[in-house]
């Protein structure tokens, strides 16, 4: 697969047709993993509501008697606050996705980056190959996938992935929901460049850490080409400019540029640094070039490129 049409299957869809007629779904026997889960949602845990919200036990208990009525037969049901995971494989496997990708990805994402979490309950279907994937996207949300990775439907709150392409994706999709609730004004340059670093990730000394993945390739050779864009370039771009070459090369190539500077941040621990302080900051520096350099320490950003671009080509291949 090209690397334009696998940064089209990380983009956020949110497609639905309200005027489609809602397809009964079939009352099912299906497993809710949900006590303990529900349970562990204490004063401990409990999240911060508006005074009017329901409280978290109560909107879960809400949200998973709605389920019931949808969730097609033989599917597993997980409670993994804020999401609840939902998929045809067997029991054992849908609870191990749970546990060590949705949840070991929201731990880590929090202890770094995310105090909040996102206010709305997000579903995550877990498909277990191409052709459920297909049927269900289109028999449960009316939809016909774009992409075989997955994607997320934000008039339904939730992510839809094949999971058989593997979790990359999903804890891709897993960054947005937590950007949004805790920096809504995040550009599309550090919100996809966070997000696609920790599409091939690791846990080291207790952290995240993204790993070197298919869009260093690319990259490298964008590079020799000469056709790397200027960091002030890239973090002045609107949605539209990032987004807006989804059909070209520059497309893949922002999502990797992106990419690779927080790469570059973090394998000199300063990732963590610039994320709170450009938070912190967004009000006077919004798309956070300033914000960048102080981290970096460094005023001539050309010279900086240059050290960065020589730093890229030097990485060792997957």
């Amino acid at each position: 697969m090209s690397a334009q049409a696998c940064d089209r299957a990380l983009r956020h869809e949110g497609r639905h047709d309200p005027s489609c007629p809602r397809q009964p779904a079939r009352l099912a026997s299906v497993l809710l993993v949900v006590a303990a889960s529900v349970a562990r949602l204490g004063a401990g845990e409990a999240r911060a509501t508006p005074r009017d919200a329901p409280a978290p036990n109560a909107a879960f208990a809400e949200h998973l008697a709605q389920l019931q009525g949808k969730v097609p037969e033989g599917f597993t049901i997980v409670v993994q606050p804020p999401f609840v995971v939902i998929g045809d494989e067997s029991p054992e496997r849908v609870r191990l996705r749970a546990t060590n990708t949705v949840k070991w990805a929201v731990d880590k994402l929090k202890q770094d980056y995310f105090p909040r979490d996102p206010q709305e309950i997000i579903d995550i279907w877990l498909f277990r190959d191409q052709a459920s994937y297909t049927n269900h996207a289109r028999q449960l949300f009316h939809d016909t996938p774009t992409t075989p990775f997955g994607y997320y439907s934000a008039g339904h709150h939730a992510l839809i992935m094949n999971i058989a392409t593997g979790g990359g994706t999903l804890v891709h999709e897993i960054v947005h929901p937590f950007m949004r609730a805790n920096f809504p004004a995040c550009p599309a340059w550090f919100n996809e460049g966070l997000a696609s670093l920790y599409e091939q990730s690791t846990e080291r000394q207790g952290h995240i850490h993204g790993l070197i993945n298919w869009r260093w390739k690319g990259l490298v050779q964008a590079i020799k080409d000469g056709k790397t864009i200027s960091f002030q370039q890239l973090t002045s771009m609107s949605e539209a400019q990032f987004y807006g070459g989804a059909a070209g090369a520059s497309y893949s190539q922002y999502y990797s540029q992106a990419r690779y500077l927080c790469y570059y941040l973090q394998e000199k621990g300063r990732l963590v640094k610039f994320y709170r302080q450009f938070v912190a900051n967004a009000e006077q520096d919004p798309a956070g070039y300033a914000t960048l350099q102080r981290v970096l320490d460094e005023r001539d950003m050309e010279a900086f490129k240059k050290k960065w671009e020589k730093f890229v080509v030097g990485l060792e291949a997957p």
